[in-house]
């Protein structure tokens, strides 16, 4: 479970519920059907029109990333595996490696493992596992851009739904009370707007990109990874090299967890 996503979610509700009470605001005035219909149908229309259909359908796929947390390997537990790897290169060979490629759960790096096994060339097997990359990304960024473009129709629709409301409302002015009411319940669609807008559509897209970023970055790790084990070069050096992409508390772990396990060997 992605727990950042809950407790946004939670954190949002209780911001209007509780501004509400605070403000004095009747709550029963968020019960407006209406307002409801036309923000969420209005907005699902609008994705329907900007969007083609193989990229919308894929909507449930996108919402489950955001609430079941990824299984990727971390870049830490990757340095040590590469590193794993490149000993038994340089004792072995490349060959040596077959027996490994079955335990590989990563469909990414699999196929990196078997091209490079194979005895294929460096730049075709970096074009390669670019392409791969580029294309993973391209994807990722029409299922970000679906929930951004949807946080820019929201508000806008809210106005819309205000609009009718008002519409409705000033119909039948024989009663100061009921008109009263009716205004605010015309309002209640802005409301609607502005939240799902800016605290559902827009920092769900904000949140697919960073998941991106991180995708992206363990596939160029794998990508140097790969191409530094057939080259043959050491276990010191793959670590130097593949360091870059952890941060300097994640670079001070490894070198932690790397002195302790030599003290168990010696």
């Amino acid at each position: 479970m992605e727990i950042s996503t809950i407790i946004g979610l939670i954190f949002g509700l209780v911001t209007i519920v509780w501004g509400m009470y605070l403000k004095g605001a009747p709550l029963h005035a968020l019960n407006a059907p209406a307002a409801y219909v036309i923000i969420l149908l209005g907005t699902a229309a609008s994705i329907f029109m900007a969007f083609p259909f193989s990229e919308v359908k894929k909507l449930p796929k996108l919402f489950k990333l955001i609430f079941v947390k990824q299984k990727m390997v971390s870049k830490s537990e990757l340095i040590t595996m590469f590193m794993e790897w490149a000993s038994i290169t340089r004792r072995e060979g490349l060959l040596a490696l077959e027996s490994k490629v079955d335990e590989i759960e990563d469909n990414f790096l699999r196929n990196g493992m078997r091209m490079i096994i194979d005895g294929n060339d460096q730049e075709f097997v970096r074009d390669v596992l670019m392409e791969d990359i580029h294309a993973t990304e391209d994807r990722h960024k029409a299922g970000a851009l679906i929930f951004s473009q949807a946080g820019m129709y929201a508000p806008t629709l809210g106005v819309l739904g205000a609009v009718i409301g008002l519409i409705a409302a000033l119909s039948d002015m024989s009663a100061m009370e009921k008109l009263a009411h009716a205004i605010g319940a015309a309002f209640i669609a802005t409301l609607v707007g502005i939240f799902t807008g800016y605290v559902l559509w827009h920092p769900i897209s904000n949140k697919l990109k960073r998941l991106s970023k991180r995708e992206i970055e363990v596939r160029l790790m794998m990508v140097e990874g790969l191409l530094s084990i057939q080259s043959g070069v050491s276990t010191i050096a793959i670590n130097q090299k593949l360091s870059v992409f952890l941060t300097p508390l994640e670079r001070a772990k490894l070198g932690d967890k790397e002195g302790a396990s030599s003290e168990q060997k010696d």
